[in-house]
């Protein structure tokens, strides 16, 4: 794939506000129940997954210079989804809870597919909500972490995970020849820690304790419990328990996208506890336009790394000269990280070839796949 640089470009918004019409769907299943529950996964799935085989890829780069206000309409969507979400989310758990014609299984099917609507669309958008530098826009951020009981990833992905991507300092790094089942309980319990003892280490350089107002846990756990109150306001032990289920959900889609992020790709070691700089080699890209209009080109990653701050629209594309690709969308992708045989035997070859062609000199990684330091 060749890099188009298009210096006049700026992306139409209107592909981004695809993921409002997740909801008619999810509304679809919640009233006529049966085999319309499975309409939100097979759109979310198996259609964008289609869609990026018949549209292909779209490599071309906008202009970083745009100005803000030409991304109004861009930018609008990550400040309205916040609100459809949470209208989405307790509405559908009022209607369900009062309503006799959907059984429990049903009921807990339509709540998968709402967990998957908030952790495909909602973390995706909190993701760019938290790089914002505006509060009000960091709190919406927040909101949609709070629904799906994850307000600690802010921690997590603003001072670990940029921190130390690529190294064994970070969790959501997913180790060569690690399948997805064992990286997900890892991250779920790492991410949390390594997340709290940055914000105490963060703490303590301004002289403050744990416990103190500023620790941002406080409201991460004041947001969730607010949900949780919520949900049960609503629809008691029932409701608590299938908002539970969606937020469970959720936080699997997110680890799925991180799992394939940067699997198997390391920074080099320097020594004294050093590694090279982040570079856009560092993680895995994809340009297939449904997927990537679907998730707000999150899937631009190594130009997200490069700069965190810039907003989505802008994200540049690299070349697979300089950075590697997947050979599918994340639709498909995360779907055959779900399949680990058939996940390494795709992937791991890749991994082989990135190795050769950027760390030519290093003929042993087996500290690397270790998560150890090696020798410099």
């Amino acid at each position: 794939m060749t890099q188009s640089y298009a210096p006049d470009f700026v992306p139409s918004a209107l592909p981004f506000w695809v993921s409002l019409t997740l909801v008619p769907i999810a509304w679809t299943g919640a009233v006529f129940g049966g085999l319309t529950l499975a309409l939100l996964p097979l759109y979310a799935w198996v259609a964008f997954s289609l869609l990026d085989q018949l549209l292909g890829l779209d490599p071309r780069n906008p202009d970083v210079a745009t100005s803000t206000k030409a991304l109004f309409w861009h930018r609008l969507i990550t400040l309205v989804w916040p609100f459809v979400q949470f209208a989405t989310t307790f509405s559908l758990l009022a209607y369900v809870t009062v309503t006799d014609h959907l059984s429990s299984l049903e009921k807990v099917c339509l709540f998968f597919g709402v967990g998957l609507m908030n952790g495909t669309i909602g973390l995706v958008y909190a993701h760019e909500l938290i790089h914002r530098s505006s509060r009000f826009e960091r709190f919406l951020g927040d909101l949609l972490l709070g629904m799906v009981l994850y307000g600690h990833y802010r921690s997590e992905h603003l001072l670990v995970h940029h921190q130390h991507v690529g190294t064994p300092h970070d969790p959501v790094t997913a180790r060569f020849r690690e399948h997805f089942w064992r990286f997900y309980p890892r991250v779920l319990y790492q991410g949390f820690v390594t997340s709290f003892l940055a914000e105490k280490a963060l703490l303590a350089r301004k002289g403050r304790p744990i416990w103190h107002v500023s620790n941002p846990f406080w409201r991460y756990v004041g947001l969730a419990v607010f949900c949780l109150g919520m949900a049960f306001a609503i629809g008691g032990i029932s409701g608590l328990a299938l908002f539970m289920t969606s937020a469970g959900f959720a936080i699997f889609q997110l680890e799925l996208v991180n799992y394939i992020e940067h699997y198997g790709l390391t920074r080099r070691y320097l020594g004294q506890g050093q590694y090279e700089p982040q570079k856009p080699h560092h993680s895995w890209n994809s340009t297939h336009a449904s997927s990537s209009a679907l998730m707000i080109n999150v899937t631009r990653h190594s130009d997200h790394h490069a700069n965190p701050s810039r907003p989505y629209p802008l994200l540049q594309t690299p070349d697979e000269t300089v950075a590697p690709h997947l050979p599918y969308g994340y639709a498909i992708m995360t779907t055959m990280a779900l399949i680990p045989p058939l996940w390494m035997r795709r992937m791991n070859p890749r991994v082989k070839a990135w190795r050769r062609r950027f760390y030519p000199d290093i003929t042993d990684w087996s500290d690397y796949d270790q998560r150890r330091a090696p020798s410099p």
